[in-house]
Order: C-alpha cells, then sequence, then structure tokens
C-alpha cells in the first residue's frame, strides 16, 4: 500500500474505468472461469504478436507451468540468470530439476550469452533468460546457442510486457514466454500471471497443467474426466481477467509515461559522476518496469546502505533489485553456490538502489525524486569534481 507522503518505487494505476470493468463481472454468475479469461489472453496474444496464451493465478505459476510442460525434471538443468526474483529459479526447483546460474553483460544487466555457452552440459533442458527492468536479453545469440544444442528458451518477461527487440514485441521470439501483472508490473491483474507460445503442443498442455492435469472426455460422459499427468489449481479469476482487459487498453500510455520519466531522469543526472544511470540498446524499446542506478562507491564517502536509508528517510521508497540468488542460503546450501561464483551480478548488487518508476507518477514528484537524489549524494560525495 503507498503510504502518505511516501512516493514508492512502483504503484498501480487503477481509474474508475477499470473498476466499473470489474463490478460488471461481479454482477454476473462468473467468478472464476467465465469468459473474460478467453477474452484477455486472446487480446494479450494479439498484442504480443503470438499465436497461443494462458492465463493462470500468478506469475511464479506461469514459470511452474511452462517449466513443467518443457518437461524440465529430476537431473535437468535450466540455465538463468542469478540477477531475478527467487521465482524464475525456484519454480525450476518445484520441477525437480536445477538451476544453473550465468553471469550477467556489465551493460544491460541481463544473462551474458557467452556465459550461457559455458554452462551448458548434457542435462541442460533449457535456457530461462529474464529481461531485467524491462530491458530484453540479446535474443539472436542466445537462440543462435539454443539451436546449436537443442534447447528450450523459456523467457521470463515479468519486466517486459510490451518492450521492443529488433522491431518484434516481446513474447513472440521464446518458445514460451512468461508475463506477470501484479500491481507493479506495467498492467496488472492484482496477481496473475500468463504464458505465451506459438506451439499449438505446449498449448494444450498448458491448459491441462493449470487445471489440476484434468483432460475431459465428453464420449463417455459430460461429467467424465481423465488425469494422465497431474498439474495444479493455477486458474485465475474472470474478475481479475476483466481488470487485465481494462488495463490492456492503456498500456501504450503507461509506457509512453515510464518512458518520458525515464527521460526526465536521464537528463536530470547526466553530469553526476557518483551514479551510472541505466542503459538502453539502439535496438530495444524497453517498457521499463523499474529504474536502477548504481552507485560509484570509489566517489563516495560512503556505503550503499547508508546512501540507500538516507533516500527513505527522505521519504522515496526505494528498493533493490535483487539479492543475487546465489547469495541465498538455499541456493548455497542445496546447490554449492559461493559469494564470488558471479563477479559481475555481485559487483552490480553491492552498488544498486531502485529509484521510484511508475506511470502515475505527478512531476512534483518526478521532480522531487530527482532533488532528493541529487541532495543525498552532494552529502555524500568524496571530493569536488574540477
Amino acid at each position: 500500500m503507498k503510504k502518505k507522503n511516501i512516493i514508492p518505487y512502483g504503484h498501480q494505476w487503477i481509474d474508475s474505468k477499470d473498476i466499473k470493468e470489474v463490478v460488471k463481472v461481479l454482477k454476473t454468475d462468473w467468478m472464476t472461469q467465465g469468459p473474460k479469461i478467453e477474452k484477455f489472453e486472446k487480446a494479450i496474444a494479439q498484442y504480443c504478436g503470438v499465436k497461443y496464451a494462458v492465463a493462470v493465478s500468478s506469475g511464479t505459476a506461469a514459470l511452474h507451468t511452462a517449466y513443467a510442460v518443457a518437461g524440465i525434471n529430476t537431473q535437468d538443468e535450466v540455465i538463468t540468470t542469478p540477477l531475478t526474483f527467487a521465482a524464475t529459479a525456484n519454480a525450476i526447483i518445484y520441477c525437480g530439476g536445477k538451476p544453473v546460474f550465468a553471469d550477467i553483460q556489465k551493460d544491460s544487466l541481463n544473462i551474458d550469452p557467452r556465459e550461457i555457452e559455458k554452462k551448458i552440459t548434457a542435462k541442460t533442458r533449457a535456457i530461462a533468460p529474464v529481461d531485467f527492468a524491462g530491458h530484453p536479453c540479446d535474443y539472436d545469440e542466445i537462440k543462435k546457442i539454443a539451436k546449436k544444442h537443442k534447447l528450450l528458451i523459456i523467457e521470463d518477461a515479468s519486466h517486459s510486457l510490451g518492450s521492443i527487440y529488433k522491431k518484434r514485441k516481446i513474447g513472440s521470439i521464446a518458445d514460451m514466454t512468461i508475463l506477470s501483472f501484479h500491481p507493479v508490473k506495467i498492467i496488472t491483474t492484482g496477481e496473475g500471471g500468463m504464458i505465451l507460445t506459438n506451439n499449438k503442443n505446449f498449448y494444450n498442455r498448458l491448459k491441462i497443467f493449470r487445471h489440476h492435469g484434468i483432460i475431459k472426455k465428453p464420449n463417455k460422459g459430460s461429467w467424465y474426466y481423465e488425469i494422465k499427468k497431474i498439474g495444479h489449481n493455477f486458474r485465475i479469476t474472470d474478475f481479475q481477467c476483466a481488470l487485465g482487459l481494462s488495463q490492456l487498453k492503456k498500456i501504450d500510455k503507461f509506457i509512453r509515461k515510464r518512458r518520458n520519466i525515464v527521460a526526465k531522469y536521464n537528463r536530470a543526472f547526466k553530469n553526476i559522476k557518483e551514479f551510472i544511470t541505466p542503459t538502453e540498446k539502439k535496438y530495444v524499446k524497453s517498457a521499463w518496469h523499474i529504474y536502477v542506478i548504481q552507485l560509484c562507491l570509489n566517489k563516495l564517502k560512503t556505503e550503499r546502505k547508508i546512501i540507500f536509508e538516507a533516500l527513505k528517510k527522505a521519504d522515496l521508497g526505494v528498493q533493490v533489485h535483487y539479492l543475487p540468488l546465489h547469495l541465498q542460503p538455499y541456493y548455497q546450501k542445496e546447490f554449492g553456490y559461493k559469494k564470488g561464483d558471479f563477479p559481475m551480478a555481485e559487483n552490480y548488487y553491492k552498488r544498486a538502489i531502485t529509484l521510484p518508476l511508475f506511470p502515475k507518477m505527478t512531476n512534483q514528484e518526478i521532480n522531487k525524486v530527482i532533488k532528493i537524489v541529487k541532495n543525498i549524494i552532494r552529502i555524500y560525495k568524496s571530493q569536488p569534481h574540477k
């Protein structure tokens, strides 16, 4: 919840039209598996330029469903980035597989294709790139690697709905693409997720997995069904999808506003030497889920934690995305990862602070963020610039 006077790092934008669409569904007989779900799936598929879409209860459920349908099982390995939310890797483990991390690129902060190649073994089944902050990964190179080694690409696009890679919208590139509709994401359904694919076989299996693994057999009776492989209850509700449909109508406005805020930040911070602003490569168009600066600690007379807390005390709801997963106790205990394994991700983490960025930000809020950041950096500068 957005606290009074605090500018959060992210926040949903729900208006009266969104509420009206949800209320309409609540007044019908449909609550769970109603007509709005398929309508939302088709609308997202059309927007992303992909054939099929399956809506589920969360982005995590989408990842779990995609890995399961891909056949990830005991002894299988999936290569992904350590710089991501836990769900990307956790869902591999849910299926019995092993997350194998590959270090990140310095500029985009996405998984480095050169590092992916180094991690491939006879057990590798898939690559799970993550479009960090909304910036698409280097998919030409990743697709070459996947083709060479006969691997699936399961893209975690939880940050990047609406992003463009070399004139193609995210969602139409990988074998399966994961979306998240959490409130801080590009559009929201409250909680919710989706899997996109051009593979009809995957599509049919995704639908079965989200509904307990149930396959209906009407020739044996309208009540009759069979379960050949168990699935989960990952169903989304009809009223959530009504909200999603209403939000989707505004996605271009949301992204335009996000990009305008980023442009203002970049202009305001252009000459500040004490931190690095995020990169956007020429051949991509980022949806800008988050805006992360990286402190140049050698030019500051304090550590990241002090600056972070000073920003929070000044009413900026800053955050850090993310503590690299290989540094989490669970991953160190279960898979033997340790500090020093992925130096690029670790170096980024020590310096990263996520600043507020969401489409409903007012000019006053944007200017407040800029002013506070500049003031605090000025306080902790190690020496004046000549």
